[in-house]
C-alpha cells in the first residue's frame, strides 16, 4: 500500500525534472514587438498593502496595468462588487484602475474605510491586485486630566507613565517641560520604548522642572501636549549642592542609602518577546537601584550577532536589525551596580509571514510545448498555497487536460492557444499573505529580425568581435550564420555562436572581411539579415619620442611617427604628465613631432604621443629633464629663500553637472619655489562625514579643474598645493554639492561562500564604498542555488556584509551572486561564484595500511584512498599518527609522545622520517579535512632496526701536567642499538704542521684514557665516536687548549691555561714572597711570646697525592711543609700579588682580626695559582695587599 502511494509523486518528481523554464521565450523590449503581440493583463503599479490616509486630502487607491488588448478595471470592496457608478464621490482615472474618491463636496472618509481589491482584464485573463486595507489617519485629543504633584523620596525610582491616545499610526513620543525644554536624559533618567520616563534612582535636582509627555502625529504635523506632572522629592539633605553633583559618592555625601538593582521594566526575572522576521527586535531593560545601575546584554548559547546589533538608550535598550530565524533563542540583561546585580531573561520566538523562494514568473510558450508556473514560499508557520485562475479558485475553473497542479507547481504540457490565462498564486499564513500574477501566453509567430539591416562592422586586424543578430519568434527558431552566402553553418575554430544568436570571431584575420548572413528558422517560415565585416590595419607609432635632456632655453624635437589605416582619419594629440597639452605660442605640433622653443624649467615632465582613429589607439611616452644654467642665477628665485607655499583660496564651483562640476580656485604665493602640483580632496558627509579623501592631482600651471564625480554623493573639496619644499594647508572647504542618484553601476568584491558550520554556508564580501553607492539605501541581493542542479535562485536581501544559508547538506557547491541595489535601481548582474557548505567530520579511515621499513629511522606507508563522498568536505591530507613505545635496549626510557606526519592531497603514499632506531612503535592513520580528523584505520606496529648512536655525551679534555692528557666521556644519549665499542681517532698539530694520525678502539664499558704527550709544545685534536653493529655514529670533537706563549694577555687566568711554573721570573718571584713570610713568621712569633692573646681557627690541610701534582681544574700547587704561599692571593703577570674574596688576607692580621696560626704560634699560610678565579676588585688599597706593609701593621 505504501508503495502505491508513492507513485504519484515519482510520477510528479519525473515531470517537473523534465519540464525545465531553459525554453520559455522571452518577448524583447522592441517596442514594435511588445505593441504587436497579443498579451494577457500585468499589474504594474498598486497602493500598499496597508494604506493609511490623511483625511484632510482626497482618497487615492492606485491601480495600473498593461496588456494587449488594454485591459479594463473593477474593484472590490469587503470582497462585494464595488460599483463605482453608484457613488459621484467616486470615479475612476482615465486608462487606468486608481480610484479617485472626492471630499471637496462635502463627506466622511471614514465611511470609505474597507478592504479593496482591483481586478484588470482583458480577453485573455484577468489580473489580481493586493487587497488594499483602506484606513483613514486617526490623532484624538488627550483626554484632559488635573495631575496631583508626585512625591517621592530622594534615591527611589520613579515612573511617569504617559498613555497617549491610540492615534493611526502610532505617535511618536518624547518628554518636554511645560516650557517646551528638552528633558535631558542619562544612564540615570531616559524614556523607555513604550513612551514612560523612567528615573532609576531620583535626586533632588529633578524637582527643578516639571515634565510632559508629547505626542506627534505624522499626518496631521500635529503635535500634542499632556499636562505636566510636578515632582517633590522628599530628601534628608535639603541643600542642593552643585558641587555634590561631581563627589566621587554622590548617594553617600546626600544621605541617599545604596539600594541593590531591581527592574522597572520588564518587571520580574523573565518575559518573552514575538517579533517577524526581517523586522527589527527590540528588547528593553530598564532597572533601578542607588549607584544607579549598569546595564549589559547577552545571548544564552552564543554571541549577539555584531554585525546587526545595536545598543540603544544608554545599553538600556537592545536592537538587532532584519532578524532571522537564527536569531531566536534567550536573550538576558544584566543589571549591576557595587551594591550586587540581577538579570531578567527574554525568551525571543523569530515567526515569518510569507516570503519568497521561488515567485512565479510568466510563462511564454509556442504551440505545443511544456512548461510549468512554481509559486515556492517559506514562513513560520509553514504557509499555505492556493492556486487561481482569472481571480477565481482553480477548483471551480472549467478542467483543462493540459494541465495539472502538484502541490506548489502547475505543470503544462501540449499548451495551445486556448491554454492562455492569468493565474494567480497566494500564500499565507497567520502573519501576513503573498499575492502574484503570472500568465501563460501562447504566441504563435514567425522569425523576426530586430536590427538594422546590412550592418557594416569596422574592426582591427587581430582583434576579437562579436557580429550581433537579434531575433525573435515563436517557437524559437534556430539561428545559423553564412559568410559570403555560401559555405556551411559557421560554428567552431575561429568561430562561436552564442545562444542569443551572436557570432563571435576570436581573431580577426584579413581573409574573414566579407558579408555575414544569420538565417533564423521555425516551423512558421525563416527570416534573414547581413553584416558587412571590414578589416582594417591597426594605428601603430613605429617611431617613438624618446627621453631628452636639455639646458634651460634651448629647443627640443619629440619626434612620432605613425602608421596606420589609409581609409581612417588620424589625430595626432601630445598629454603631458597624462594631462592635454595646451600648446601655447613656445610650441609647434606638426603631424610626425612636437617642438618646443626656448625650454623653461616648468616644461619638464612626461609627453605622450597619443595617435588615434575612431577604432584604436597607439600611445608612446618619454620624459624631458631640463637643466638650469649653472653660470647665472636661473631665475628671480635663486638668492632667495624657499619655503611651503600658502593655501589657495576663494574656491568656486561652476558647470554644475550630473556627473561632473568645474572647480576654480585662485593660488596662494609660492614663497620662491614654483608650485609643481595641486591635488584635490573631497569630503562627504553620510557615510564617513569628517574624513577627506584624495580626488584627483593637477599640475601647478593650472587653477582650474572638471571633476567627475559619483552619483548620490554631497561633495565637499579643499585644494593643496605642493612645490619642492612641501605641501601648503589645505584651503577652506568649497560649498557643497550634491549629485543625483543612480542605480549601481558595480557590485560588491571579494564574495565567498564557506561553511561555518556542517549544516550552513556563510556568504560574505566586501561592502561598497560611498562613492560607489549611487544612491540611499544600499543593499545586497544575495542569492544562491546549488551547483549544476535544475533548482531555482534562492534570494535575500541584506543590509550588511555578510548572510548565513542554513540547513544546507554537507559539503555540497553553491552557486552565488550578490547584486547591490539601491533606491534608484539594481547595479548590473553580478558574476557567478561557486561556494562550499560548511564541512563535516569524515567518515572513513584509510584501509589497507601497509608499512615497509626502509633504513632506521624511516619507513614508507601505503594505503588505500578513501572514497570522496566520505570525506564529507576538501580533503587537506592524509595523516599518520605514531609513537615510541619501548626502545629493544632494556631499561631505557622512552618518551610515548604522539607524533604525526602529514601528507597533502589526494595520495595513496607516503614515508615517515626522524624515527628513533632499534625501537617499537605504533601507527594510525586518518583523513583530514578542514573540520578535522576522521576515524582512526587499525593500529599497525612496526620496529626499527639498529642505527648508528649518537655522539658521546660530555667528551672532556685535561692536562693534569706537560707529559699526560686525560680524556673522559659519558655514553651516548641515543645508542639507537647495542654498543660495541668506542673509536677514538687524534692528531698532534703545530700551527699548520700535522702528524701522523693514531687510532683506537675501546670497549663500551670504557668512559676514561689517557695519552702521553711526544712534546710539551704540540696540540692534540681528538674525535670520539661511538659504535654499534650498523657502524660509528656521529663524532664528539675536542682540542687541548693553546700553550701560553699563544694566548692573549687577558686569557692568562682562563681554563686550561699552560703552566708558568717553569718560568725563571716566576721562580724569583716565589722565592721573594717565601723571604716576606718567613720574616711575617718571626715578627709573630715574637708578638706571642709577648703573651698575645690570638684566636685559632682551624683549617683542614689535604695534600695532593704524588700521582697527581696538578689539581683537576689545571692550576699547580707548589706548596710543601715549610714554604706555602699565602691563602687568597694570586700572582698577576707582573708579580705583584693580589688580594682574593677569602677573608683570609692578611690586612685582617693587620686590623687585629682573627689569624691563622698553628698551637705554637706558626703562621699557616698556602699559596696557590687559581685559574678560575676572576682579578680582585679594583677599589681595594693597594697597601693592603702587600706582605711587606702587612708586617708594619702588625708591629
Amino acid at each position: 500500500m505504501d508503495r502505491q502511494q508513492a507513485l504519484p509523486w515519482v510520477h510528479t518528481a519525473l515531470i517537473l525534472f523534465l519540464l525545465s523554464p531553459g525554453g520559455a521565450i522571452e518577448i524583447p523590449m522592441d517596442p514594435s514587438i511588445q505593441n504587436e503581440l497579443t498579451q494577457p493583463p500585468t499589474i504594474t503599479k498598486q497602493s500598499v498593502k496597508d494604506h493609511i490616509v490623511d483625511p484632510r486630502d482626497n482618497i487615492l487607491i492606485e491601480c495600473e496595468a498593461k496588456g494587449n488588448p488594454a485591459p479594463s478595471f473593477h474593484w472590490t470592496r469587503n470582497s462585494r462588487f464595488f460599483n463605482i457608478a453608484k457613488d459621484p464621490r467616486v470615479s475612476m482615472r482615465r486608462r487606468s484602475g486608481t480610484l479617485v474618491i472626492d471630499f471637496r463636496s462635502g463627506g466622511r472618509p471614514e465611511e470609505y474605510e474597507g478592504e479593496y481589491q482591483c481586478f484588470a482584464r482583458n480577453k485573455f485573463g484577468t489580473a489580481l491586485s493586493n487587497r488594499i486595507r483602506l484606513q483613514v489617519s486617526k490623532s484624538p485629543l488627550w483626554p484632559k486630566e488635573n495631575l496631583d504633584p508626585v512625591v517621592v523620596q530622594e534615591g527611589a525610582p520613579l515612573t511617569l507613565q504617559c498613555n497617549p491616545p491610540p492615534g493611526l499610526p502610532s505617535p511618536v513620543i518624547f518628554w518636554m517641560s511645560s516650557s517646551m525644554e528638552p528633558i535631558t536624559q542619562d544612564k540615570r533618567v531616559s524614556q523607555g520604548h513604550n513612551g514612560d520616563l523612567y528615573f532609576s534612582n531620583v535626586m533632588l535636582q529633578d524637582m527643578q522642572t516639571d515634565y510632559s509627555c508629547n505626542a506627534r502625529f505624522h499626518f496631521t504635523h500635529t503635535i500634542q501636549q499632556k499636562n505636566p506632572f510636578t515632582l517633590k522629592v522628599l530628601t534628608n539633605n535639603p541643600y542642593n549642592d552643585s558641587s555634590l553633583r561631581n563627589h566621587p559618592d554622590m548617594y553617600s555625601a546626600r544621605g541617599v542609602a545604596e539600594r541593590t538593582p531591581s527592574f522597572m521594566y520588564p518587571q520580574g526575572t523573565s518575559s518573552s518577546k514575538m517579533v517577524l522576521r526581517g523586522m527589527d527586535l527590540l528588547l528593553d531593560c530598564i532597572a533601578s537601584g542607588v549607584p544607579t545601575p549598569d546595564i549589559a546584554w547577552y545571548k544564552k548559547g552564543g554571541d549577539l550577532p555584531s554585525d546587526k546589533t545595536k545598543f540603544e538608550n544608554f545599553n538600556k535598550a537592545l536592537r538587532i536589525t532584519n532578524v532571522s530565524e537564527e536569531d531566536s533563542g534567550e536573550y538576558f540583561c544584566l543589571a549591576s551596580n557595587k551594591m550586587g546585580s540581577i538579570r531578567h531573561t527574554i525568551s525571543v520566538r523569530v515567526k515569518a509571514a510569507p516570503y519568497w523562494l521561488d515567485e512565479p514568473k510568466n510563462l511564454i510558450l509556442a504551440p505545443g510545448e511544456d512548461g510549468r508556473l512554481v509559486c515556492r514560499a517559506n514562513g513560520n508557520p509553514k504557509p499555505t498555497v492556493q492556486w487561481m485562475v482569472n481571480g477565481e479558485p482553480l477548483q471551480s475553473a472549467p478542467p483543462n487536460p493540459n494541465r495539472e497542479v502538484a502541490g506548489d507547481t502547475i505543470i503544462f504540457r501540449d499548451t495551445q492557444i486556448s491554454s492562455r490565462a492569468v493565474y494567480q498564486c497566494n500564500t499565507s499564513n497567520e502573519h501576513g499573505y503573498l499575492l502574484a500574477n503570472a500568465f501563460v501566453s501562447v504566441l504563435d509567430v514567425p522569425p523576426r529580425m530586430l536590427s538594422p539591416r546590412n550592418q557594416l562592422i569596422r574592426v582591427i586586424l587581430y582583434n576579437r568581435t562579436r557580429l550581433d543578430c537579434p531575433f525573435f519568434g515563436s517557437p524559437i527558431p534556430t539561428l545559423r550564420w553564412f559568410k559570403n552566402g555560401q559555405g556551411s553553418n559557421l560554428d567552431g575554430g575561429n568561430y562561436h555562436v552564442y545562444e542569443n544568436g551572436s557570432l563571435e570571431i576570436k581573431m580577426i584575420r584579413k581573409e574573414d572581411q566579407g558579408i555575414y548572413t544569420c538565417v533564423a528558422t521555425n516551423i512558421l517560415g525563416k527570416a534573414e539579415n547581413q553584416v558587412r565585416l571590414e578589416v582594417k590595419d591597426p594605428t601603430r607609432i613605429y617611431r617613438m619620442p624618446e627621453d631628452q635632456v636639455v639646458k634651460r632655453g634651448t629647443t627640443v624635437q619629440l619626434e612620432c611617427r605613425v602608421k596606420h589605416d589609409p581609409s581612417l582619419k588620424l589625430m595626432v594629440s601630445w598629454l603631458k604628465d597624462d594631462e592635454p597639452l595646451y600648446i601655447g605660442n613656445r610650441m609647434k605640433k606638426e603631424d610626425d613631432s612636437l617642438t618646443i622653443f626656448g625650454v623653461a624649467e616648468r616644461d619638464q615632465g612626461s609627453y605622450t604621443c597619443m595617435a588615434s582613429t575612431e577604432l584604436d589607439q597607439d600611445l608612446a611616452k618619454a620624459y624631458l629633464t631640463v637643466l638650469a644654467d649653472q653660470a647665472t642665477p636661473t631665475n628671480r628665485f635663486a638668492d632667495l629663500p624657499k619655503g611651503r607655499p600658502d593655501r589657495p583660496r576663494d574656491l568656486e564651483l561652476t558647470d554644475l553637472a550630473e556627473r561632473s562640476v568645474r572647480l576654480t580656485w585662485i593660488p596662494g604665493d609660492d614663497n620662491n619655489s614654483p608650485i609643481t602640483d595641486y591635488v584635490i580632496q573631497f569630503e562627504e558627509d553620510q557615510f564617513q562625514p569628517g574624513v577627506w579623501h584624495d580626488h584627483s592631482k593637477f599640475p601647478g600651471s593650472v587653477n582650474s579643474a572638471v571633476l567627475q564625480l559619483s552619483p548620490y554623493v554631497n561633495y565637499q573639496f579643499r585644494v593643496i598645493a605642493v612645490n619642492e619644499v612641501g605641501s601648503s594647508h589645505p584651503s577652506l572647504p568649497s560649498e557643497r554639492y550634491r549629485t543625483s542618484g543612480a542605480p549601481p553601476e558595480s557590485n560588491p568584491s571579494d564574495v565567498k561562500g564557506e561553511g561555518t558550520r556542517k549544516n550552513n554556508m556563510e556568504i560574505t564580501w566586501t561592502p561598497m564604498n560611498a562613492t560607489s553607492a549611487f544612491g540611499p539605501n544600499l543593499r545586497y541581493i544575495v542569492k544562491w542555488r546549488r551547483r549544476e542542479t535544475r533548482e531555482t535562485w534562492n534570494n535575500v536581501t541584506v543590509w550588511g556584509s555578510r548572510y548565513v544559508v542554513g540547513q544546507t547538506p554537507v559539503y555540497v557547491p553553491y552557486e552565488i551572486r550578490v547584486q547591490a541595489e539601491n533606491d534608484f535601481g539594481k547595479g548590473p548582474e553580478p558574476d557567478t561564484v561557486i561556494g562550499y557548505s560548511g564541512e563535516d567530520y569524515p567518515r572513513a579511515a584509510p584501509t589497507e595500511v601497509k608499512i615497509r621499513v626502509l633504513n632506521s629511522t624511516a619507513i614508507s606507508l601505503q594505503w588505500n584512498r578513501v572514497y570522496s563522498d566520505t570525506v564529507q568536505g576538501q580533503l587537506r591530507e592524509y595523516r599518520a599518527y605514531y609513537w615510541r613505545e619501548s626502545s629493544l635496549l632494556k631499561n631505557l626510557w622512552v618518551s610515548q609522545k604522539r607524533q604525526q606526519a602529514s601528507f597533502p592531497g589526494d595520495r595513496p603514499r607516503g614515508v615517515v622520517a626522524r624515527l628513533f632506531p632499534y625501537s617499537n612503535y605504533k601507527l594510525e592513520m586518518v583523513v583530514v579535512n578542514g573540520r578535522g580528523d576522521g576515524p582512526r584505520s587499525e593500529t599497525k606496529e612496526f620496529t626499527t632496526p639498529e642505527g648508528v648512536p649518537s655522539a658521546p655525551r660530555r667528551f672532556r679534555v685535561r692536562q693534569p701536567n706537560l707529559e699526560t692528557i686525560n680524556l673522559e666521556w659519558d655514553h651516548p644519549e641515543h645508542p639507537n642499538g647495542i654498543l660495541i665499542g668506542y673509536t677514538l681517532k687524534y692528531v698532534a698539530f703545530n700551527g699548520t704542521k700535522l702528524g701522523k694520525q693514531l687510532v683506537e678502539n675501546f670497549s663500551p664499558n670504557q668512559t676514561k684514557f689517557s695519552v702521553q704527550r711526544a712534546d710539551p709544545v704540540s696540540r692534540y685534536r681528538f674525535s670520539l665516536s661511538a659504535r654499534t653493529q650498523v657502524g660509528s655514529g656521529e663524532a664528539a670533537t675536542e682540542e687541548t687548549p693553546a700553550p701560553p706563549n699563544e694566548a692573549t694577555p687577558t686569557a692568562a687566568y682562563t681554563n686550561n691555561q699552560a703552566d708558568i711554573a717553569t718560568q725563571g721570573w716566576f721562580i724569583g718571584l716565589m722565592c721573594a714572597i717565601a723571604l716576606l713570610v718567613l720574616i711575617l713568621l718571626i715578627v709573630c712569633f715574637i708578638k706571642r711570646s709577648r703573651g698575645g692573646k690570638y684566636p685559632v681557627r682551624e683549617k683542614k690541610d689535604v695534600p695532593l697525592g704524588p700521582e697527581d701534582p696538578k689539581e683537576e681544574d689545571g692550576s699547580f700547587d707548589y706548596s710543601d711543609e715549610d714554604n706555602k704561599p699565602l691563602q687568597g692571593s694570586q700572582t698577576s703577570l707582573d708579580g705583584t700579588i693580589k688580594q682574593q674574596e677569602s677573608d683570609d688576607s692578611l690586612v685582617d692580621y693587620g686590623e687585629g682580626g682573627e689569624g691563622q696560626f698553628n698551637e705554637d704560634g706558626s703562621f699557616i699560610g698556602q699559596y696557590t695559582v687559581k685559574k678560575d678565579k676572576e682579578e680582585t676588585e679594583g677599589n681595594e688599597s693597594s697597601e693592603a695587599t702587600s706582605p711587606v706593609n702587612a708586617i708594619y701593621s702588625l708591629a
